[in-house]
């Protein structure tokens, strides 16, 4: 692990004054996840949940209405569509779909691999926590298993919308998902229950990792898994039972940047990130 540029108790305080800047339920308006709070089921959250973090890269408007238009032929209880609707059924609700490189026949098999999921465990947390171990130390070994279990023998676009950590990828918006899922405050619904938040993994966003190197949490060029596993490492040894606490914030700070983002670095002594 890199060498943490700032004073770790510095460090601790100017993420909580940050932490209580931004995290609040007003400053979720407009992110995708604010889709989750339009349900109140934990199994239709967690189906909501999981295709607005998968669809959650490029413009942010065109991420709301790419959730929206997934959203939308499934009414008010995903779960249950994805329970009881064919594959071809579902195939033809995402006709003609297109998010940037995505298809309607990726999100298809995407839908499809998340219906066996609840037909065969009966939720994904259900699912997600039979492969977890007490053991591991984090949940990259069960976000694996998960992975294996939703994708199943499908191919073709899928490794996109669902990265594998075994194959090196940071899995930014997988691990957005299980935050949202396991953490609970005013920003994070914590829809699930049992699974310790301390296992978390920072979801490695461009404005988070741009910010945990300048704060010296890595050293590392490349945002992979074991750049967020190192930065998480860093967050850790500051909450160790909540290192993905700050993530919301500093994801926050970083996408408005300009001078909340200057006066922060100055804060803790250092020049703007890069």
């Amino acid at each position: 692990m890199a060498s943490v540029t700032v004073e770790t108790t510095k460090l601790k305080s100017a993420l909580e004054r940050l932490y209580q800047r931004f995290n609040r339920r007003v400053n979720v308006e407009g992110d995708p996840l604010g889709f989750l709070y339009r349900y109140s089921d934990p199994r239709d959250q967690e189906i909501v949940g999981f295709i607005a973090s998968s669809l959650s890269f490029g413009n942010a408007r065109q991420i709301v209405r790419s959730i929206s238009c997934v959203l939308e032929p499934m009414g008010p209880a995903p779960a249950r569509y994805l329970t009881h609707s064919r594959p071809a059924s579902i195939a033809g609700d995402c006709g003609g779909f297109k998010h940037r490189w995505v298809t309607g026949e990726n999100v298809a098999t995407m839908l499809n691999g998340l219906g066996s999921v609840l037909r065969r465990y009966g939720s994904l947390e259900a699912c997600f926590k039979q492969g977890l171990h007490e053991k591991d130390k984090d949940i990259i070994p069960s976000l694996t298993r998960f992975v294996d279990e939703i994708s199943g023998r499908s191919s073709g676009g899928m490794q996109y919308l669902l990265p594998s950590p075994c194959r090196k990828s940071a899995c930014k918006r997988l691990n957005l998902f299980l935050r949202w899922m396991v953490r609970s405050d005013e920003v994070d619904p914590g829809v699930w229950s049992g699974i310790p938040a301390s296992k978390l993994i920072v979801p490695l966003d461009t404005h988070v990792f741009r910010l945990s190197r300048t704060m010296g949490l890595t050293g590392r060029n490349q945002a992979d898994i074991r750049s967020a596993r190192e930065i998480t490492d860093g967050f850790r040894a500051i909450a160790p039972d909540d290192p993905v606490r700050y993530d919301f914030s500093l994801a926050s700070l970083g996408m408005r940047g300009g001078d909340g983002e200057k006066a922060f670095l100055r804060e803790l002594g250092l020049r703007e990130a890069v």
